[in-house]
């Protein structure tokens, strides 16, 4: 009997050693899954040192950039008139004025946008905004690497996508997919559409031809350059 008794209270030790054990094992599981959600929302919060948008307050809204029209559009328009290749300047701080004319703020799927701010650094355009969800503020951020090949294709590929610190490319790239098709189902898309080929080449990377038109004259894209605060691109006739 002395012995069943000493048998029994070591299992009852044990099983007690054991479920503290689970216990402490979990608490741990717990406590890394919090510190784990803790950083995971301290990236996604962050704010990028770069990020400095131009007040859109300071705009009415929809108002047309002077940097547009007395700069980069009479720039195109001469250039063109003169059917011989030409040379067109887009500066970071112009760029950045023309977009904060924008209809700020814009909501898309439940978020508001707004914000935004675009910087030219060596190769890529990087385009940044703040967006809303439910009171909740993030930065997100877009890198695009524009390159023309060997034959004359302009691919626009998305380098990559963040919100705060946090690199969503492929999850960003796939739900940018579903609501494209989702947005476009039913309806007639012009597949020779310069927006339409844009938008293909954002989001599957299909590379086109950068031509277009002004005052019915043709030009070619033929090549980008993308320096610290400044985009060059040279442009030629085309039949």
């Amino acid at each position: 009997m002395d012995l069943s008794k000493t048998e029994m209270q070591r299992t009852e030790t044990d099983l007690q050693i054991r479920k503290k054990a689970r216990r402490n094992k979990l608490i741990r599981w717990l406590l890394v899954d919090l510190a784990v959600a803790a950083i995971v929302f301290a990236l996604l919060l962050y704010r990028p040192g770069r990020y400095k948008p131009t007040g859109s307050g300071n705009y009415k809204r929809g108002e047309i950039s002077p940097y547009l029209t007395n700069e980069l559009s009479p720039a195109i328009y001469n250039g063109t008139q003169h059917a011989e290749p030409f040379d067109v300047i887009i500066t970071q701080e112009g760029l950045n004025d023309i977009i904060a004319r924008g209809n700020w703020p814009m909501e898309s799927e439940g978020v508001l946008l707004y914000a935004p701010a675009a910087l030219f650094v060596p190769g890529r355009l990087v385009l940044m905004g703040t967006a809303d969800a439910k009171g909740v503020e993030f930065v997100v951020t877009i890198e695009l690497e524009p390159k023309i090949d060997e034959e004359g294709l302009l691919n626009l590929q998305v380098a990559k996508v963040k919100v705060g610190a946090m690199n969503i490319t492929p999850l960003a790239k796939i739900m940018a997919k579903k609501m494209y098709a989702q947005r476009i189902a039913g309806l007639e898309v012009d597949t020779k559409a310069l927006q339409t080929k844009i938008v293909g080449s954002l989001l599957n990377d299909e590379p086109f031809e950068p031509v277009f038109s002004i005052d019915e004259k043709k030009v070619r894209i033929e090549k980008i350059t993308i320096e610290k605060e400044k985009l060059l691109a040279h442009l030629v006739p085309a039949s």
